[in-house]
């Protein structure tokens, strides 16, 4: 039988845990859809010295696993002298640093791929209108074409997200105690991984079904428009 007091002691490992998860995920989103947004109008642009080094970023960071590109900064990195006795040790030292680094980058390629489709779906006739009054290059993309494709693309990037929440289950890995970290450290110490374990899925679980519920409601507000209509 589970052992419920265990868990019900471990709740508070748990929670910081929540915090930490929330943390690295947030970090991650806010500095992946940053870079995100320029990669994307480099995908769509027509020029080949524009695209291509975009396209590659985007190819080698989603043809890698997670994993590696973490072990790679976390790790990797701190083998050259030269980082070592540069002013950003102190950065690439710390586990938290490290950890959303590795998670902004990959986020960043799934989705400047998510946005670069979104815009190169813009209907056409948005963009001849916004021509027709004379908006400039860079209005047109500030006031037409970002807006309108980051509102498209919100249910492919509500899946990123929720993989990205998922994927901050490898923090455990360079000693952070997230939610899996805490897990971790409860199934050690009691030697009871299955009790462990399952409070962490559970814990997943409502964090999945939040963040669920936050983009419907996102997607009924922004993308209502794109609803079908009824008789």
């Amino acid at each position: 039988m589970l052992d419920f007091q265990l868990i019900a002691d471990s709740l508070p490992l748990y929670g910081s845990g929540v915090l930490v998860t929330f943390k690295l995920l947030f970090i991650a989103l806010a500095l992946g859809l940053a870079l995100a947004i320029p990669l994307a109008l480099l995908r769509v642009s027509r020029a080949p010295w524009l695209n291509g080094p975009a396209w590659l970023y985007t190819y080698v960071i989603r043809g890698t696993p997670m994993l590696v590109q973490l072990f790679l900064i976390y790790y990797g990195l701190a083998q050259f002298e030269a980082v070592r006795e540069s002013v950003l040790w102190p950065y690439f030292s710390s586990a938290t640093f490290c950890a959303c680094l590795a998670f902004a980058i990959n986020t960043s390629a799934y989705s400047a791929e998510i946005l670069a489709g979104s815009l190169k779906a813009t209907p056409h006739g948005e963009i001849e209108a916004a021509r027709a009054v004379g908006m400039s290059r860079f209005t047109l993309y500030r006031r037409i074409l970002l807006p309108s494709a980051l509102r498209r693309a919100l249910p492919q990037y509500s899946n990123e997200v929720i993989m990205m929440l998922h994927t901050t289950s490898l923090a455990s890995i360079v000693t952070l105690i997230d939610i899996t970290g805490a897990a971790r450290t409860v199934s050690s110490r009691y030697y009871m991984p299955f009790e462990a374990f399952i409070t962490a899925g559970l814990f997943y679980l409502v964090l999945t079904f939040i963040l669920v519920r936050l983009f419907k409601r996102a997607e009924g507000r922004w993308l209502a428009h794109l609803a079908p209509r009824k008789n």
